[in-house]
């Protein structure tokens, strides 16, 4: 049985920093990709960044110069580092796992505002 637990969410003023982890556990091949996907009320949820296990990053445009994703491959522990935080970037976040097939996180409530 996979899980990831994650931790770091909050509320946040415009321009601030948050940072997220994540830590899976369970079965976990050592080739894996693990990440972040969010999702606004009413709206679909959307990557903002993924890292593979050979540290090969993706992020989405909108995040791209102010947010960073690292991992620890040793421990299948993945962060995110949030800067110059914008309104937009409210959302529940959901660390993501994806080894064989999909797994999701419980989610952690980020609130952007003054």
């Amino acid at each position: 049985q996979v899980q990831l637990v994650e931790s770091g969410g909050g509320l946040v003023q415009p321009g601030g920093s948050l940072r997220l982890s994540c830590v899976a556990s369970g079965n976990i091949g050592s080739i894996n990709v693990m990440g972040w996907y969010r999702q606004a009320p009413g709206k679909q949820r959307d990557l903002v960044a993924i890292i593979d296990t050979l540290g090969t990053t993706t992020y989405a445009d909108s995040v791209k110069g102010r947010f960073t994703i690292s991992r620890d491959a040793d421990k299948n522990r993945v962060y995110l580092q949030m800067n110059s935080m914008k309104h937009e970037d409210t959302a529940v976040y959901y660390c993501y796992l994806h080894w064989g097939t999909r797994y999701w996180g419980q989610g952690t409530q980020v609130t952007v505002s003054s």
